[in-house]
């Protein structure tokens, strides 16, 4: 730090109860900030890395040399809001949180107020005379939400046009569509686009780096989803192969129905990873599971009590107590918490470190949300578990934890692979007459194995099924790790897997001969059999060339024809295993 930064010398920290000490990014941002006096800026910041904090630093800055008199922050959720305030109070700022559209005025003994997008959207001039009667610094969180709806970005920029100054913060600074983010400045590139331009960058692969997020082990497990559509006829197919839009949905949809067998066997195993946090390094560790709506999240609630003999906290959209409920869980050692879509942003739970992503949400926005309620760190070596189907865009998204990304115009955020939420939704239905929705299927089973394990970007481990003891060697990874040693662990453990696994054939094809008396296995039995050994020859393929699963039975149904894993019959299965073990 140089003469030339005074206010964000350690020391001067360490001696100013109002200013706790700053971490290297903040520090640079900070310094960034205060040299140029900017009227507008963009901090990107992966979540748990700090905004809030930096947030409140520059206008403790502001406020003590004059630059502005009041502040407004402006949350998206009511929960945050009441957040910022807390956080606020905690460096000498006092905003008023409840502070209504009606009344329209605050006391005088706060320095100014936090609002939602919504608030400000519902009557816009009147947060403009409040902007103009006092030079005010405005903060817009999370500003990627100024663009969810026209009249919003619109009203957004009426209300603060004139601001004194304007800090924007967000951790996911980019969106699905064209509309652009107020006060955001975009850059023309090659091709006619615009892209996002932030003034300080500060990515989840710094982050890590510098220990200021957890790593984040992705555990994805797929298996047979069967279905049947109301025309009677029956589907089977598994999670992770390619297969068309309608049915990747639907076996997503029925792998996380909670009567069947998939979820119920992924919670298993979430808990039983929980556990082993609790008992190696994270005595509170606590585990959230995000979930479509609030049917499926209650009957999943019903589910944890089963597993885990206590009833975990359920947190809805509608309840008046859902944040008075997210702050008790986040003040308690409870393990539990089950909560729809909109806990996956403005939550501060910092002791979750487990996570089920139960949810047929795919957009790279939502992803990021809800993985970033995981990644705070509060001392080395914590880790992060996150539990997800084995679906082909969520495991792509894991692979990119550490991609940084930007808002572009002109054309969509990522390429369709036909699988976003509106896909999603309607694969379930069956429009036949208007105003009527009709179920288009009915889920009827599903089995879950440990498909892949990923972690910054590699894949790790061969499938195994649920409640096997390779999957508990990698469910049993000890808890205070740090992303070295996270990545040289799952190393160890595939290694010792594939050694096991090509050492087995042999064992297993003398097992397969029946006893003198006994009887053949049943279809069902061999069929399963042949199942496990061709997924366990692929993964041994996926790990010699890089290959992904999916692609590996892509070319074997090219090459020997016949339908997926799923639909094969004995011998088609025979069939491929013996191609497959003469592929190098």
């Amino acid at each position: 730090m140089t003469s030339a930064e005074p206010s964000t010398s350690a020391g001067t920290e360490a001696a100013a109860p109002n200013r706790p000490q700053l971490r290297a990014w903040q520090r640079r941002a900070l310094t960034k900030y205060l040299t140029r006096k900017p009227k507008d800026f963009l901090a990107v910041a992966t979540p748990g890395a700090g905004k809030t904090t930096f947030g409140l630093r520059v206008a403790r800055e502001l406020l003590d040399d004059r630059t502005v008199e009041q502040i407004t922050v402006v949350a998206p959720t009511e929960h945050l809001k009441h957040q910022w305030a807390e956080a606020a109070a905690r460096v000498g700022i006092a905003l008023d949180s409840r502070f209504s559209n009606s009344a329209g005025q605050t006391s005088s003994d706060y320095n100014g107020v936090v609002l939602t997008y919504a608030q400000v959207a519902a009557h816009p001039t009147k947060h403009r005379v409040r902007t103009e009667n006092r030079r005010t610094l405005v903060i817009l969180d999370e500003i990627h939400h100024g663009g969810d709806a026209k009249s919003w970005g619109e009203a957004i920029r009426e209300a603060f046009d004139d601001a004194e100054r304007r800090l924007l913060l967000t951790g996911t600074p980019f969106r699905s569509d064209d509309s652009p983010i107020p006060f955001v400045v975009y850059e023309p590139e090659p091709g006619g686009n615009q892209r996002s331009k932030a003034d300080h960058t500060y990515g989840y692969a710094d982050a890590l780096k510098d220990g200021v997020v957890r790593p984040v082990v992705f555990l994805a497990y797929s298996g047979e989803a069967s279905w049947r559509t109301s025309a009677g006829e029956e589907f089977t197919a598994r999670l992770g192969e390619p297969l068309s839009a309608e049915h990747t949905a639907r076996a997503w949809r029925t792998a996380l129905d909670p009567h069947g067998d998939w979820i119920p066997a992924v919670l298993t195993a979430a808990h039983t990873r929980l556990g082993q946090l609790r008992a190696s390094g994270m005595p509170d560790a606590g585990g959230l599971v995000i979930a479509t709506d609030q049917s499926t999240a209650r009957d999943y609630a019903e589910l944890l009590t089963a597993i885990t003999g206590k009833q975990p906290t359920l947190v809805l959209s509608d309840d008046p107590k859902s944040s008075s409920r997210i702050a008790e869980f986040s003040a308690s050692k409870d393990e539990w918490m089950i909560a729809v879509r909109m806990v996956s942003e403005g939550v501060d739970v910092p002791r979750l470190a487990v996570g089920v992503y139960a949810t047929s949400s795919s957009t790279p926005l939502f992803f990021a949300q809800a993985i970033g309620r995981f990644v705070r760190s509060r001392r080395p070596g914590e880790t992060a578990s996150v539990f997800l189907p084995s679906v082909p865009v969520l495991l792509d998204l894991a692979s990119q934890m550490e991609a940084q990304r930007d808002h572009v115009l002109g054309k969509p955020h990522r390429e369709s692979d036909g699988l976003d939420d509106q896909l999603l939704i309607d694969a379930n239905k069956q429009k036949d007459e208007p105003g009527e929705d009709e179920p288009a299927f009915q889920s009827l089973h599903a089995d879950a194995e440990l498909d892949q394990v990923i972690f910054d970007g590699a894949s790790f481990g061969t499938a195994t099924f649920a409640g096997s003891d390779e999957e508990s060697d990698y469910l049993g990874l000890p808890g205070l790790l740090d992303a070295d040693q996270v990545r040289a662990l799952l190393q160890k453990r595939q290694a010792e897997q594939v050694v096991s696994r090509t050492s087995a054939p042999a064992a297993e094809s003398a097992s397969e001969q029946p006893e003198p008396g006994r009887a053949p296995g049943t279809t069902g039995e061999n069929l399963h059999a042949l199942r496990k050994e061709l997924n366990t020859l692929v993964a041994m393929h996926h790990h010699r060339t890089g290959k992904p699963h999916g692609m590996v039975h892509n070319e074997l149904r090219t090459r020997l024809g016949g339908p997926p894993t799923a639909m094969a019959s004995a011998e088609q299965l025979k069939e491929r295993i013996a191609a497959l073990r003469t592929w190098r």
